[in-house]
């Protein structure tokens, strides 16, 4: 039986000490995708001394299966198709922008929400540590990462206290390193893991952001 974690502090913090292991040169930065990833990253960068900031992703549902993902959209713009389930409900161009459009407004508004005024760190040259809760079908992660590679990082690394097996796998082919603190096999689901899975509010999110510059700005 694969170890469970108590909440998803608990989990940042094994994951960070993993992270000792994993180069992070040069000068990290850690992007957690809100909301599960934020209390996890929080953990990870004040372990590596890093800067936090949000990085949201936001799932494409397919209108009327909202439950069904038919791709993300994240920070930066990048938009992320599933193409099987694209291919499979004949979906025009016209539902996906329409679908795209609505989640692009909610996602500037949740980074309104989460930074303020506050711009996104600049990342270029810099390694990318982009950190969520798990990885099931990894859908809000390949978003992410594709919207980081605009940002022209040195290195991108995606770092999870759980994932799927077969989704840390195909990740690794498009960052430089993946980071699952267990690969559980049968997976079932990321909240299976932990002991305490409650939802992540926004005001615990603003909350740990908050803390995390606090503390940025006290040790520059």
């Amino acid at each position: 039986m694969e170890r469970r974690f108590a909440d998803r502090r608990e989990a940042g913090r094994v994951l960070a000490r993993m992270l000792e292991g994993v180069s992070t040169d040069p000068d990290p930065v850690v992007l957690a995708l809100p909301r599960g990833g934020v209390p996890v990253a929080r953990e990870v960068a004040a372990h590596l001394g890093a800067p936090l900031e949000a990085f949201v992703v936001r799932k494409l549902g397919v209108p009327g299966h909202e439950e069904l993902a038919l791709g993300a959209v994240a920070s930066g713009g990048a938009l992320v198709l599933n193409q099987d389930v694209v291919r499979s409900l004949d979906l025009s161009t016209d539902v996906i922008e329409a679908v795209a459009d609505r989640e692009r407004q909610e996602l500037a508004r949740r980074e309104r929400e989460y930074r303020g005024d506050r711009p996104m760190p600049d990342v270029t040259g810099r390694c990318v540590i982009l950190v969520d809760d798990g990885l099931a079908t990894g859908a809000s992660m390949r978003a992410a990462v594709a919207a980081a590679r605009r940002l022209e990082p040195a290195r991108l690394i995606v770092a999870v206290p759980v994932g799927a097996p077969s989704t840390c796998d195909e990740l690794r082919r498009e960052v430089d390193e993946v980071v699952c603190a267990i690969t559980p096999s049968p997976f079932h689901a990321v909240g299976v893991w932990y002991d305490q899975f409650d939802q992540t509010t926004d005001d615990e999110v603003r909350a740990l952001l908050a803390d995390a510059h606090l503390t940025d700005a006290s040790n520059g």
